[in-house]
């Protein structure tokens, strides 16, 4: 059965249907919440809340070809909508590996991703949501606009101050270049 038909069948009331679209996709939109929110509990929340927007809302969608997008954004909104109730309180979470490649060197992997991780979490959760949803979810800037219910040129816009922002804050954390080593190798 094709999602189309799942969608369709969802929005005559089928449960399974419903839960058969919701499994297919709660994964990457858990971990995607996780990166924007910065804690799993209210992450789990704000994916929750957003599938029970969809199955309410579920009849009101025009186009089933667009299930997946309208999906995300009912779930980044919700990710909003958590942040502005909890305020802005920072939460520490560890940053998750998911459809990442398998990297060798295990030190440079926790390296690596604790950069990305202070640098994330000092963008503003709008600037942080284009992110996670271009680098982590794969998905184009049409499609990330779409989710976010916002122009493409707004979301190229917003991706760009964010990758900026997050050179910026590695650069001010004085990572160092590589330094010379005895014998003309670079370290």
């Amino acid at each position: 059965m094709d999602q189309r038909e799942l969608v369709e069948r969802a929005r005559r009331g089928d449960h399974d249907a419903f839960a058969a679209l919701a499994g297919a996709s709660v994964a990457r939109l858990d971990a995607a919440a996780r990166l924007i929110l910065r804690d799993h509990e209210f992450a789990r929340d704000a994916v929750q809340e957003g599938f029970i927007r969809a199955w309410k809302s579920l009849p009101a969608l025009r186009d089933p070809e667009k299930f997946d997008a309208w999906l995300r954004r009912l779930v980044v909104r919700s990710c909003f909508d958590v942040m502005r109730r909890r305020g802005r309180h920072p939460v520490e979470v560890e940053l998750s590996a998911f459809d990442g490649p398998i990297i060798v060197d295990e030190i440079s992997n926790i390296a690596d991703r604790e950069l990305l991780d202070v640098a994330l979490r000092r963008l503003t959760p709008d600037l942080r949501a284009v992110v996670v949803l271009h680098y982590f979810l794969g998905l184009t800037l049409p499609d990330v606009a779409a989710s976010l219910g916002i122009p493409t040129g707004t979301a190229k816009s917003r991706l760009n101050r964010s990758l900026a922002a997050m050179r910026a804050s590695i650069a001010a954390d004085g990572i160092p270049d590589a330094a010379p080593v005895p014998g003309g190798q670079v370290a």
